[in-house]
């Protein structure tokens, strides 16, 4: 985190038109032994493991060890924390967190213990459910028949009846569900655990069928690459399978693999955050109205082909993240979830009734995470992705909206702890998050989990352990909107340095964060990306290498190297970019809908934009190659030393530490800076590492690659540069010289992007240099400077 003498700590990172924002005094973590009853019921227990000190029941049957015995509580009345929160293992990190929790007032008389019913370690609906396997007379000794045939089983708290069409129920039959309403009316349904959902793709608005998905040996998809191993700091790229293709069509998922996933490799992302995945019967929602939670998007292909893709990125090194959605689910009642009766306690649903079951923004239900069939649902479906997909780890969708009643409408949350922690807390969702943390490090100790979550809730990035929700990471959701009201609402000159520091770095101590600078988010039609803001119809005719840039063209690009590299190297501990933005491709993204005639023409991704030797997006995309191989060689998101040592509003220039690294940023649009003087932590020798103005990034060569730097006692880029300095040992110099020029070379040659090539590439991009040792980022203090020369000779803004 941000390195600093004083003590004092970023606040929690704030929402879009937040005003204030608070500081924390730097605390020394401590384990804190669990303090046990010694018997009976009706006792307290304040437990390490939960952000809450709840007022709990004690039951000898709960084993002591395991890690969510605190969670139940027989008490129907609300209850309030008492004063004894010393075993809170999260409040000797944040002690300033202890009175907000302490009038915190808590109802979990609904929370089920799920160890009492079944380990979770083990929970698995869908698995339990191949012991039922539809194969003939496997059930109730009824022999197949043709047609339709009702058939009685018990599963859960249910007692429903299978109809299965076509003889014998072989693999890809159809499958319904039938049962029976409060009303006594007999409905027909997919099952909810359906694995496999199609639709009659000639016939709009048509109904998904349930397919009964069990194929023979010779057809199932058996892995053969091991799963990589946990990258030290993300960098992800969000893709979407569907829209991947270079044409108006929706692609498939053994076509992503074999076409897209090298050049993710070749760019040196090492994990893939997969979008849409999990069944949705409208396809214009993103993949965010989930209808079948167990099934795979039949849009692009059947099971077996999702696997072929997920062990294909395995074998280039990249680890896969799916992108769940358990904050709600869609309203449709043919082929979702809403509408099931499943008979427990007053809940008629996996949702709340009323209003507190619909999310009114979102025309989608909310599921009732008190209900422990609900639970046992959305945990099951965690441990189905991780285990028969081979997943390493989840991107929770919404979590702001799971942990407030309120869902974070119309919320600017400040910083202040009461926004986090009062009646408005939705407890219930809180204790579920903090269940599914548990069982996807139980499965998968290697799983990398990120919150979606723009509240900066304290505790939510801390294991479970210690009283934290358990998340791996958050992503950095301020950062986005910062770049968009710079961008759109300022000129150059107007840029502050300070406030782009302060945005980057306004993150809580010891919760990890993923920066970014544009996601999906920012792609979709409504809004821009931040090519398109920077050159908006200048990337239709200015993008040929054959003729001069025009101004508009050449400060684009120059600030989206810029914007995206000082996010990634300032904003957080890893890195996210959405697909085709490396690149700055030139569209938005549109879906199939009415308001576009069910077009697909703003549904795809302009590869060969990219491949293009003629045209300027070639340079975007290999300075974003060249910046993720910059930290696979030296490692500096996964550092803890982060000291951002000048922030000049005068001169537009920002210089800070990250690992070993020196990284100076200049956004002035017009200065250049001769002999300038910046501070470093390590005294020596220094030579540049990565330069945004490279020719083979776009740039001007304004910087000599073969000057030596050279610290003194005492103690700038051209305009609207970035370069980064690294430390050379002597005994370095004859052998890795060749290593650190190697950064501004890479992906110069031609072809880099190209499909054919990219394997190859990804294979000889990787340089595999240990990193430095890092320092402590105790302080902002420096002893040492050293001098960077001229780059660059004037350039004027538009």
């Amino acid at each position: 985190m941000l390195g600093s003498s004083s003590g004092l700590l970023p606040a929690p990172p704030l929402a879009k038109n937040s005003k204030r924002a608070i500081r924390y005094k730097r605390c020394t973590a401590k384990e804190t032994p669990v303090r046990l009853p010694s018997g009976g019921s009706k006792k307290l227990l304040y437990h390490s493991r939960f952000c809450f000190p709840l007022r709990i029941s004690y039951n000898d049957r709960v084993r002591h060890g395991f890690a969510i015995s605190a969670v139940l509580t027989d008490d129907s009345t609300m209850t309030t924390v008492g004063d004894d929160m010393e075993n809170i293992g999260l409040l000797s990190i944040d002690p300033d967190m202890k009175e907000a929790l302490r009038n915190l007032r808590l109802d979990i008389k609904n929370l089920d213990l799920i160890e009492k019913k079944e380990a979770l370690s083990t929970v698995s609906g869908p698995l339990q459910l191949r012991k039922h396997r539809l194969s003939g007379t496997s059930m109730d000794g009824m022999a197949p028949t043709t047609g339709w045939k009702r058939m009685n089983l018990v599963f859960g708290v249910l007692k429903y009846q299978i109809l299965v069409e076509i003889q014998q129920f072989p693999h890809n039959s159809r499958v319904k569900f039938r049962f029976m309403q409060g009303n006594g009316v007999w409905v027909d349904r997919i099952p909810a655990w359906i694995k496999y959902a199609t639709v009659d793709p000639a016939s709009f608005g048509a109904p998904y069928d349930g397919v009964y998905w069990d194929p023979p040996t010779s057809e199932r998809y058996e892995f053969k690459f091991p799963r990589p191993p946990k990258p030290n700091a993300p960098r992800i790229y969000e893709a979407h399978v569907g829209m991947s293709s270079s044409e108006p069509r929706v692609n498939s998922y053994r076509e992503f693999a074999d076409n897209v996933l090298p050049r993710i490799r070749a760019n040196n992302y090492n994990t893939v955050q997969l979008m849409a995945v999990i069944e949705h019967s409208y396809y214009a929602s993103f993949g965010y109205h989930v209808t079948n939670f167990f099934a795979v998007s039949s849009r692009s292909g059947n099971p077996e082909d999702l696997k072929y893709l997920i062990d294909k990125a395995h074998s280039l090194g990249l680890c896969v993240l799916m992108d769940v959605v358990h904050s709600h689910a869609s309203n449709n009642v043919t082929d979702g979830l809403n509408g099931f009766d499943i008979g427990q306690s007053a809940q008629e649903s996996y949702f709340h009734t009323g209003d507190r079951g619909y999310h009114n923004l979102w025309d989608s239900r909310l599921f009732n995470y008190a209900n422990w069939e609900v639970l046992r649902f959305l945990l099951s479906n965690l441990r189905w992705w991780l285990e028969e997909f081979k997943f390493d780890g989840f991107r929770f969708d919404g979590v702001t909206s799971m942990l407030y009643h309120h869902h974070g409408i119309n919320m600017a949350f400040t910083g202040d702890y009461h926004e986090y922690f009062s009646e408005a807390t939705d407890v219930d969702a809180v204790v579920y998050l903090m269940l599914a943390n548990h069982l996807i490090h139980n499965i998968l100790p290697d799983a990398t989990v990120i919150a979606e979550d723009v509240s900066g809730m304290p505790g939510l990035g801390r294991p479970v352990s210690e009283g934290g929700v358990g998340f791996d990471y958050r992503l950095a959701m301020a950062i986005p909107d910062k770049w968009t009201d710079d961008l759109k609402n300022k000129g150059d000159l107007e840029w502050s340095m300070n406030e782009i520091s302060w945005s980057l770095t306004n993150r809580r101590y010891t919760e990890k964060c993923i920066a970014y600078a544009e996601s999906h988010d920012q792609s979709i039609v409504g809004d821009k990306t931040i090519a398109f803001i920077l050159m908006d119809k200048e990337m239709y005719s200015g993008m040929s290498c054959l003729t001069e840039a025009p101004p508009i063209v050449d400060r684009g690009i120059a600030l989206h190297k810029m914007i995206h590299f000082i996010t990634m190297a300032l904003g957080g501990e890893g890195y996210l970019n959405f697909m085709g933005n490396e690149f700055g491709h030139p569209e938005w993204i549109d879906f199939p809908r009415e308001g576009n005639g069910w077009s697909y023409d703003m549904c795809r991704r302009q590869w060969n934009l990219v491949d293009m030797e003629h045209l300027r997006y070639k340079f975007m995309n290999a300075f974003d190659g060249a910046m993720n191989l910059l930290d696979e060689k030296y490692s500096f998101l996964a550092s803890t030393k982060q000291i951002v040592s000048s922030t000049n509003e005068e001169e537009k220039v920002i210089v800070f530490e990250r690992g070993d690294l020196v990284f100076v940023f200049n956004f002035h649009p017009e200065n250049t800076y001769d002999g300038y003087k910046v501070g470093c932590d390590l005294p020596g020798k220094y030579r540049v590492a990565l330069d945004s103005d490279a020719l083979e990034f776009g740039g001007h060569g304004r910087v000599g690659h073969d000057v030596d730097h050279f610290t003194s006692p005492e103690g700038m880029p051209g305009p609207r540069t970035c370069v980064v300095y690294g430390r050379v040992e002597e005994k370095e110099e004859s052998d890795d010289y060749n290593d650190e020029m190697s950064l501004n070379e890479f992906l110069a040659a031609d072809g880099i992007a190209k499909q054919e090539d990219a394997e190859e590439v990804a294979g000889q991009a990787k340089v595999g240099k240990p990193p430095l040792v890092d320092g402590d980022g105790s302080g902002l203090n420096k002893t040492e400077n050293f001098e960077v020369e001229d780059i660059g000779d004037d350039a004027s803004d538009d």
